[in-house]
């Protein structure tokens, strides 16, 4: 008798399994059938419809070269194959931009902004024009990794940074706005170093400071070594007086022009100093990064994301950057992330010595 029910129990239970399976493959199929219809969904979102570029600086510098050039070959790698524009959002060295993009866009992944990560530092040191927090942006990646360089024209009679920091007379240094290498990099070596810049500040983007170069209202200036060779080469080509002379960089290169320039490294001799620069300057590791605005949907953030990677690897986007002279490296979203939280979580003693940045404001 007990063998019977035993058996009798062993097929009922065998019955409701065999219900229950059922059932979790419905499920699971329903699941996938939703998940299937909405990732279609998300693929046509971006049909018929216009990605907007915000460049944070003015046009013809190297963020608006960059990002005309990125946008101009991005679109047709996101699925809809969606119209692009480029508008340049100039105001206080892209942070302008930066605020709209955080406080002043739709979360569609739509509106897509290039501004200076130099800002995410602004951020730590409690800089009370940051109106966004940088752990909140949607990071599509970066094109480039920065290396600053200062510059002085030939007309100072200056060549060398021996001879500027010896010089009694200021050099006045081009520059567009706080948070900026144009402003921060002479004024953090007055402050280590003791030179004599002046920075004259005020100018929309590089383009417009060349202008001021070739027109002898400033002497110098700081920017991205990239930046130069895409829109002040002939400057370096130029004779005599009106040749522009580098005079500190950031990294060894193999270009001719930096043979023989020192590092700023090399010229900050005191240790608390040099830790401070080196602080500073992990905003290069992702330079003019691409961001949407927080909120922004996953799917259609994963969709940029890989539209992005696959710009920066399109052989015809290559051949483009090439012949603008733009050096493209490829920055993860998933670095970034690490950097902005490295850079937001810095020592209070280097923040306290970075902290005549945000009081120089």
């Amino acid at each position: 008798m007990r063998k019977i029910l035993t058996a009798r129990a062993f097929n009922a239970i065998s019955k409701l399994l065999l219900a229950f399976t059922a059932r979790v493959a419905t499920f699971i199929a329903l699941i996938l059938l939703l998940a299937h219809e909405q990732s279609g969904f998300t693929q046509d979102f971006y049909k018929d419809k216009t990605l907007r570029f915000i460049v944070g600086q003015a046009a013809g510098g190297g963020y608006d070269t960059y990002t005309r050039t990125i946008a101009h070959f991005m679109s047709k790698h996101v699925p809809g194959d969606p119209a692009a524009v480029v508008e340049n959002m100039t105001g206080a060295g892209s942070l302008v931009a930066a605020n709209y993009l955080y406080n002043n866009t739709k979360p569609d992944g739509l509106t897509i902004a290039n501004w200076n990560s130099a800002f995410v530092l602004n951020q730590a040191l409690g800089d009370p024009n940051i109106k966004f927090d940088a752990r909140k942006f949607g990071w599509l990646g970066a094109p480039s990794k920065g290396v600053p360089v200062c510059l002085v024209m030939a007309f100072t009679g200056l060549k060398s940074f021996d001879e500027i920091a010896r010089s009694p007379k200021p050099l006045r240094m081009g520059g567009t706005a706080p948070g900026s290498h144009s402003i921060d990099l002479p004024l953090m070596l007055n402050k280590m170093i003791g030179t004599k810049f002046s920075v004259v500040s005020g100018y929309q983007g590089t383009a417009q400071i060349k202008i001021a170069l070739q027109r002898r209202e400033v002497d110098g200036h700081c920017t991205n070594w990239d930046s130069v060779l895409a829109t002040q080469r002939d400057l370096l080509d130029a004779k005599g007086d009106d040749r522009m002379v580098p005079f500190l960089v950031h990294s060894r290169l193999p270009d001719p022009e930096l043979k023989n320039v020192p590092l700023f490294s090399e010229v900050l001799k005191d240790e608390v100093h040099a830790k401070t620069y080196k602080a500073y300057m992990a905003q290069m590791e992702y330079q003019r990064p691409l961001t949407v605005a927080p909120g922004t949907p996953k799917d259609r953030l994963e969709i940029l994301r890989r539209a992005f990677k696959s710009t920066l690897e399109d052989t015809e986007f290559v051949a483009q950057a090439n012949r603008l002279r733009l050096d493209i490296t490829y920055v993860s979203p998933e670095e970034i992330d690490r950097w902005v939280n490295e850079v937001l979580t810095i020592p209070p003693k280097v923040r306290e010595n970075l902290q005549f940045l945000s009081q120089s404001k």
